[in-house]
């Protein structure tokens, strides 16, 4: 995490909260909490979750349950996350052998995206011998399709000497250990694919923001690819969008909230590089107990589709970085620190309680005076 004075703020309350609790003399009145819905508690009379929430079609039955057992809100930062909460149903049976159809969430779930955050762009250490460069940032697991994102580049550009993939990942650490481990996965992915011209540049482990800004903002960086089978929001695409470097995506899921901008009918319209996809059953290896479940779906990214639009990224450059432009100036617009702020402090604290309190502040002030 990047050091500044918002996250010492945040360690040294956490670090406050976290000695009250161990004194066995904390009291709160309220509650936010900010994890995956299976570790939800009560811990004060007003309980506020704050998840990501789902990249799937489909909310395990066990966050439905601790949902509504545990918390009286839930925020989510995507509206595809909040339909998917609201639209998730089940058939079950209680405790005492009831029967209940339709089973599902019971308490309010709310939307509030992402506030942009500006950084001035920091050089890294990495040395650019190509002058038309791509970027995906991703933690390598399943669900980030990481493997097709770049062999199916490199299969495109493989006789292009001018043309380089940034991969900014990792697969479960910051660590030595865990970079060795990551160039050697991508070593033997690229071993599979043969000979190629293209560039393929590796970078491991957390940047500062500044050294992310650089790289979104780079003179030679075309576009910013996520073919991820889905995202609960995509910050890392939302990123690149507030930098104004065109994207190459899906238009499903997470994203949606903001890669899109009316047009003047007032229809959404994804402002991207446009990649087609088809909607399945979620991998094998991708389900998790608890979180991701068995018969739920999620997209997949479609070959052919892809490789067009890396190309069409290049051949119509001009035109996407005249769309990424509007999109940045929509996000730029739309997206603010104080409008999102304020968005989360009228859920948790509404007008109309401040206000009611407030007038019964006065109305004791004006007894004692």
């Amino acid at each position: 995490m990047e050091v500044n004075e918002e996250t010492k703020y945040l360690k040294a309350a956490l670090l406050r909260t976290q000695g009250y609790i161990q004194q066995g003399n904390a009291t709160f009145d309220m509650s936010l909490q900010v994890t995956i819905p299976n570790e939800f508690e009560k811990l004060a009379p007003m309980n506020i979750g704050y998840t990501a929430g789902i990249e799937t079609t489909k909310v395990a039955p066990e966050w439905i349950s601790k949902c509504n057992s545990m918390v009286d809100k839930v925020i989510v930062v995507s509206d595809h996350s909040k339909k998917v909460f609201e639209q998730t149903k089940y058939d079950i049976t209680d405790q005492q052998g009831n029967k209940i159809p339709n089973w599902g969430l019971t308490v309010p779930v709310s939307t509030i995206n992402y506030a942009v955050r500006e950084h001035t762009p920091s050089p890294i250490d990495i040395d650019f011998i190509t002058t038309k460069n791509f970027l995906t940032v991703a933690q390598w697991g399943p669900r980030k399709n990481l493997e097709n994102t770049i062999g199916w580049f490199v299969q495109e550009f493989k006789d292009d000497e001018e043309v380089g993939l940034v991969v900014k990942t990792n697969t479960s650490s910051d660590s030595i250990m865990d970079r060795e481990h990551t160039s050697r996965r991508l070593e033997n992915l690229l071993s599979h694919i043969g000979e190629r011209k293209c560039k393929v540049y590796l970078v491991h482990g957390e940047l500062p923001m500044g050294a992310l800004s650089w790289l979104y903002t780079h003179p030679t960086m075309k576009g910013f690819i996520n073919l991820a089978h889905g995202e609960g929001y995509g910050l890392p695409l939302f990123e690149a969008a507030c930098n104004g470097l065109p994207l190459i995506t899906i238009p499903w899921s997470g994203q949606l909230d903001f890669i899109c901008k009316p047009n003047k009918k007032g229809k959404n319209v994804p402002l991207i590089v446009k990649v087609d996809y088809d909607l399945d059953k979620v991998q094998p290896g991708a389900v998790w107990k608890g979180v991701i479940q068995e018969d739920s779906m999620w997209a997949y990214a479609k070959e052919a589709s892809y490789k067009r639009a890396l190309r069409e990224c290049l051949v119509k450059e001009k035109h996407y970085k005249q769309l990424a432009v509007n999109l940045q100036k929509h996000i730029l617009d739309n997206f603010t620190e104080e409008k999102m702020y304020n968005e989360f402090v009228e859920l948790l604290y509404p007008q109309e309680a401040r206000l009611e309190v407030e007038a019964e502040i006065d109305s004791l002030l004006a007894d004692l005076l």
